[in-house]
């Protein structure tokens, strides 16, 4: 290797050219993002656009689903004033919509990464203190990767390492984002399958190819099927439009993707650990499902304090959609009960590539999140009806703890109700 100081791309002038290039876009390649997350969306192909029906057919419904779940809620539905819209779109228009919104996430996610942050184990503990394997024995990473010259030590082969992962980085991160918005776009049917609030507006997604095929699979009535996506996405946004629960749950979302700490050595640890005579091949594609190895992010203790709190937000904010939907649905949508069952069914059930941006995002939208959300508010109901659901979005102060979403008495006793 012809490189030397902190050029990690001496001898290969065709990856400096592409980090030079990426660099130019700032913490993330969002041109190579958003190009890799159209063509994993629509699957390499051009997608025909909506019929102009099912647009006049969703408005309608809209309608009819907003004055529900106002009357059910007492909640006001929109977030501008204006009469909240749902409109049909393509997965690639929902790829573009869906990275612009979430663009300050991932950035957030590039700034935890990048230089200047602290590292994982960076108290000096662990194999890198000192501990591990001397810098001549036969782990030694020189002598492993004949990429390096031999005259590398272990603190030249991790300074060089780290250059090279730090200008790749923002092409890292960008197929990253695009890959996962992109696998995301393939399943999605509106714009609150993950209950991420959005920048403000009253126009909502529903993703109409996806939507009609799942259907067609299930052989569900159309207008049932759109009438409850409907409901669903409108509920969804009459919550999440609550200033104080939009505030709690940005402020947890972005906490949570602020709190990952770089790991450069760690997708060289986990490479270097395959065999490839034993299933390597099969370890490689688990690893390269993980995003936080791909990225060469770790979790930290700063994470694990706030996703307690995260996690019983969510449950609650899932738990009491269901039970608005099931209270507007049952006798709204004639086959509410079979519509309801599989797309409840379907929630559950997600692949791991869609569960990247969960895990990223710190969202476990799992059996048991949901089942912990209907229980507090069956446990709610149960002990003091149906309008003490009302007092949960009244003020910050009346938000669950995680120790109330387990206890339903807590939380009624807390805020001076009967029934605990």
């Amino acid at each position: 290797m012809t490189g030397s100081g902190n050029d990690p791309f001496g001898g290969m002038p065709f990856l400096g050219d592409l980090a030079r290039m990426v660099q130019g876009q700032g913490p993330i390649a969002w041109d190579a993002a958003r190009h890799l997350a159209h063509v994993i969306a629509s699957d390499g192909a051009s997608e025909a656009n909506v019929d102009p029906l099912a647009r006049i057919e969703l408005e309608q419904l809209a309608r009819v689903a907003e004055v529900h779940v106002a009357s059910v809620t007492g909640l006001g539905t929109s977030s501008t004033g204006r009469p909240v819209t749902v409109v049909p779109v393509t997965r690639t228009e929902w790829v573009a919509r869906t990275l612009d919104a979430w663009r300050p996430l991932f950035e957030r996610l590039a700034a935890s990464l990048g230089p200047g942050a602290p590292a994982a184990g960076s108290a000096g503990t662990g194999a890198d203190s000192g501990t591990g394997t001397g810098t001549g024995g036969a782990d030694h990473p020189a002598a492993a990767d004949p990429t390096l010259p031999a005259e590398f030590d272990d603190d030249e082969t991790a300074a060089w390492l780290g250059s090279l992962m730090q200008a790749l980085a923002p092409m890292m991160l960008g197929m990253a984002a695009g890959s996962m918005v992109g696998h995301l776009a393939q399943r999605s049917l509106g714009q609150y399958d993950l209950p991420i609030p959005r920048p403000r507006g009253d126009e909502l997604m529903v993703v109409a190819p996806t939507l009609d095929a799942f259907g067609d699979e299930w052989t569900l009535p159309r207008d049932d099927l759109r009438l409850w996506i409907c409901l669903h996405e409108i509920a969804h946004h009459t919550v999440l439009g609550v200033p104080h629960v939009r505030a709690r749950l940005d402020e947890l979302v972005a906490g949570f993707v602020a709190g990952f700490r770089p790991d450069p050595r760690g997708l060289e640890d986990r490479l270097g650990a395959i065999d490839p005579t034993a299933g390597g091949v099969a370890d490689i594609q688990r690893m390269f499902s993980d995003p936080e190895v791909l990225l060469g992010a770790v979790r930290s203790p700063d994470q694990e304090a706030l996703q307690p709190r995260l996690d019983a937000l969510v449950a609650v904010v899932v738990g009491y959609v269901d039970h608005v939907m099931d209270r507007i649905g049952t006798n709204l949508i004639p086959s509410y009960g079979r519509v309801t069952e599989a797309l409840r069914r379907r929630r559950v059930q997600a692949a791991d590539a869609d569960r990247f941006v969960e895990r990223l995002f710190g969202l476990e939208l799992t059996t048991r999140c949901y089942d912990r959300g209907s229980a507090f508010v069956d446990g709610v109901v149960e002990r003091a009806g149906d309008p003490a659901l009302d007092r949960l979005w009244i003020d910050p102060a009346a938000l669950p703890t995680p120790a109330e979403v387990d206890a339903p008495g807590l939380w009624l006793a807390r805020i001076d109700l009967p029934g605990n």
